[in-house]
């Protein structure tokens, strides 16, 4: 039996990499840069849960009861998008949300390489530059319309849609604003419940 070597790709190299990280880090590879983090604090983690809980009503196959339902959202999916510098790009959106007439159903696949229509990026200290500056803008070449970003720190939320040539700020809300937040008009998003169970913040 003949073995055929393969030399593996920069992608290839960088991604076994980010697989061989131990457990409380998380891994992103952007433009050719293995980026990795330790795992949020338990106020980045509130805040996902959160904003998830009040969704729900959307993400259920439309006309089905209990809300509009029509999409199908993911916490922390691995997305894998084409790089015009990088073979691929690996991010790792805290929330991200498909209308279901895009994708029905989770492929049996460690990743994803439809682009979301929705992302949400809860933002930190060490993560903020990078979500507002290069992820953003992968997001944007991807054909991400939807970015919201929620600020724990700053008990705020900020919601922007891409032009195509550019992202619109569409609306902000702080500290215990009720929101119609687009794309999910028909539910009232309370922010104060993102934050009011965080050690000195809140009510």
């Amino acid at each position: 039996m003949s073995v055929t070597a393969r030399r593996l790709s920069n992608f290839e190299m960088l991604y076994g990499q980010l697989e061989a990280l131990p457990a409380n880090m998380r891994g992103q590879i952007l433009e050719g840069e293995l980026v990795a983090m330790t795992r949020p604090f338990s106020p980045h983690n509130m805040a996902s849960l959160r904003m998830v809980q009040q969704l729900t009503p959307f993400d259920r196959r439309s006309g089905s009861s209990g809300g509009p339902g029509g999409w199908l959202f993911q916490m922390e999916p691995e997305l894998h998008f084409p790089s015009i510098f990088f073979e691929k790009n690996v991010l790792i959106p805290d929330l991200a949300g498909w209308k279901r007439e895009r994708l029905p159903r989770v492929p049996r696949t460690g990743y994803l390489e439809l682009a979301p229509d929705w992302v949400c990026e809860v933002l930190s200290p060490g993560t903020a530059g990078l979500d507002r500056g290069l992820k953003r803008r992968i997001y944007a070449e991807a054909g991400v319309e939807w970015l919201w970003l929620v600020d724990p720190d700053r008990q705020s939320l900020e919601i922007e849609r891409w032009t195509g040539t550019a992202w619109d700020s569409i609306l902000t809300g702080a500290r215990d604003d009720q929101l119609q937040a687009p794309p999910f008009e028909g539910v009232s998003l309370e922010l104060a419940l993102l934050w009011e169970d965080v050690e000195g913040r809140g009510g």
